[in-house]
């Protein structure tokens, strides 16, 4: 039983956390709204449109959009047949194809993204949405395998013997049987790949030399070095690019946490 005084002091401290972290929200959406320069004061919400159109988002945007659909959705299907299979199943050589996996996870970038450059170059695949996406998919397959893998471990065996003592094959009961229950686990997954993905900066600066498939936050960083000074505008686009991120972080919050926390409690 938590006492008043416990109770008190858990509001005391996420009261405290919740300031530290709303706090530089705040000022950057004052920020945005401010007077740009050469202008008067007072509240500006034409900054946005201006960062807009100056920053060339729309087609940045777009771009992220088109990239982090492809990584996604490509990612979620290989990582899910991956785990249900490394964690249902008992085949020659799965444990040395999960400890590949596990190498894919700790391997950084930056180790592998010049020879991966050249190897996409002589296959006529960069400046185009799967010489920056391709990467990726293989970089979030590799944990994508992992945490699906764990889930199924520490799933319920008994529900899919009874599938298959009913007839239903593999496939079959993963669809119909094993995905409704892991949609905690999907979504978590889904979300985390959509924040990297998002947010990736060094795979579309070196896998589009030309700038056709330039992403938000590369686009944000050339904004950023033609607007030193004019913080208002900076704000404004800084907004517009991290807008999508924290949309769908809101609408899928729930089941972001009951995952993570169902991630945290199995054994």
């Amino acid at each position: 039983m938590i006492s008043r005084f416990e109770r008190s002091m858990n509001y005391v401290v996420l009261g405290v956390f919740a300031i530290l972290i709303l706090g530089p929200l705040v000022n950057i959406v004052t920020q945005s709204l401010g007077a740009p320069i050469g202008t008067s004061g007072g509240i500006h919400p034409e900054n946005f449109v201006t960062a807009w159109e100056q920053g060339q988002f729309s087609k940045y945007l777009l771009n992220s959009v088109l990239v982090t659909v492809v990584v996604v959705g490509l990612s979620l299907v290989t990582s899910v047949l991956g785990g249900y299979a490394l964690g249902t199943m008992r085949f020659p050589g799965s444990g040395a194809i999960f400890y590949v996996f596990l190498l894919g996870i700790m391997v950084p970038t930056e180790a592998i993204i010049v020879p991966l450059f050249f190897d996409l170059r002589a296959l006529g695949l960069t400046d185009t949405v799967w010489g920056v996406a391709l990467p990726q998919v293989a970089m979030s397959t590799a944990f994508g395998v992992y945490w699906m893998r764990t889930y199924f471990r520490s799933s319920n065996r008994a529900v899919s013997e009874a599938a298959r003592i009913d007839g239903a094959g593999t496939l079959r009961t993963l669809w119909f049987v094993q995905l409704p229950i892991a949609r905690p686990a999907i979504i978590t997954l889904v979300v985390l790949l959509f924040l990297w993905t998002w947010n990736d900066f060094l795979t579309p600066l070196v896998m589009s030399p030309r700038g056709t498939m330039r992403t938000a936050p590369l686009g944000l960083a050339f904004f950023t070095g033609q607007h030193t000074t004019d913080t208002t505008l900076l704000a404004a686009a800084a907004i517009l690019v991290a807008l999508p991120v924290a949309i769908v972080y809101l609408f899928l919050q729930r089941h972001f946490i009951r995952g993570m926390i169902d991630g945290a409690v199995k054994d």
